[in-house]
């Protein structure tokens, strides 16, 4: 193996807050104190609020005499709307790392217990801590794991201040897994995909079903950071387009997005991991383009009718579970934002979600906004 949207019921009514995306502001973290892999620039991208009116983008209504399909509420990315609204996480939580807490011990023969990792965006000091509190690295940021086996579930990059130092992170611990007995490997997200067509297309436009596009009008739109497009080199290019779009483990179907647009690409996961690959190797903008929409759908799994979803996967391409990062959990929740003010915090997320009858694991915390940046060992208990 190579490495490297029918509407559902409204949950809650949305706010203006739910739909405006703040200036992103970053504080230097502990590891930005001086040059070395987790060095952060102090450059800013500022995104304008962009309140939409108060309308859902996900919203969508069902035409009359059609049956609502519960199983799919987005039915892609719409150009001129983000890929989801993200709320300013206000940069509250301090990260720090104990240095007298010595990592979990790791078992060095045999296969080793497996680990997934939610959406990053970004955020290397908030992922350093997480992996740190699990065991997976020391106090220097060095794999100590053993055998232990760790996949990322993808979305590396955009709206954090380093998505550039988190793919030489992982890039590097798939070094280090591999030399102790372990392995270090990630999944395709669909921001990989929009930073590979921002680099490779720039502002050519594409065919995008709901009016002109480009794919670095969408990368600006959805958190794209000046500072990682200046550190983009060729082997991050590389890296990026030669990651699985799926995989099997212990039983888990992992992937990136909460949506069934999987089947689009093949009926096995070598089929999926070969199609997309093959897809970003012709390099045709509306090809790459259409890639991207439809690994930006998402709520498959959320509401009436996601079980079964989850069971479209499941019958095709194995696993009892699936693990999926993609969607903010405080969104799978319906619990985003508040009616008293901006100042309210949002849902408390501890851990993982489990939903659609036990059969989906959510592990996209919610680093963006008010949530936490998730590391869990599978298999996990309902």
């Amino acid at each position: 193996m190579t490495q490297g949207a029918g509407q559902g019921p409204e949950m809650r009514t949305p706010t203006v807050r739910d739909f405006r995306v703040p200036a992103y502001v970053h504080e230097a973290g502990p590891y930005a104190q001086s040059p070395g892999p987790y060095a952060q620039s102090a450059d800013v991208y500022d995104q304008a609020a962009d309140p939409y009116g108060g309308q859902n983008p996900y919203a969508q209504q069902t035409p009359p005499g059609e049956v609502a399909r519960p199983a799919e509420e987005a039915e892609g990315y719409t150009p001129t709307q983000r890929d989801l609204p993200v709320i300013n996480r206000g940069d509250t939580l301090q990260v720090t790392v104990d240095p007298e807490a010595g990592p979990v011990p790791q078992p060095t023969e045999g296969p080793g217990p497996l680990y997934v990792v939610g959406d990053v965006h970004g955020y290397l000091d908030e992922l350093v801590a997480a992996l740190r509190e699990k065991g997976l690295i020391d106090i220097e940021g060095s794999w100590s794991a053993g055998t232990a086996r760790l996949w990322f579930l993808g979305d590396f990059t955009d709206r954090g201040p380093d998505g550039i130092g988190v793919i030489d992170l992982v890039m590097r611990l798939s070094a280090e897994a591999a030399a102790a007995g372990g392995y270090c490997k990630a999944l395709m997200g669909n921001h990989e995909l929009l930073l590979l067509g921002a680099k490779r297309f720039g502002d050519t436009p594409v065919n995008s079903g709901a009016g002109t596009a480009t794919f670095q009008a969408a990368w600006l739109l959805n958190g794209g950071q000046k500072t990682d497009m200046e550190r983009l080199q060729d082997h991050h290019l590389q890296w990026m387009s030669r990651l699985d779009a799926m995989e099997v483990a212990d039983g888990h179907l992992l992937v990136h997005s909460d949506t069934t647009a999987y089947l689009d690409y093949g009926d096995s996961t070598e089929a999926v991991n070969d199609t997309v690959r093959e897809t970003l190797t012709r390099n045709d903008a509306d090809e790459c383009w259409d890639l991207f929409r439809k690994f930006t759908k998402r709520f498959a799994f959320r509401d009436d009718g996601g079980a079964q979803a989850v069971h479209q996967l499941l019958d095709v391409y194995g696993g009892s579970r699936i693990v999926h990062g993609h969607s903010p959990i405080p969104y799978l929740l319906g619990d985003v934002g508040s009616e008293d003010g901006e100042d309210s915090a949002g849902p408390v997320v501890e851990g993982p979600h489990v939903y659609a009858d036990g059969l989906a694991i959510a592990m996209d915390g919610g680093v963006t906004m008010a949530g936490k940046l998730l590391v869990q060992q599978l298999p996990l208990d309902s």
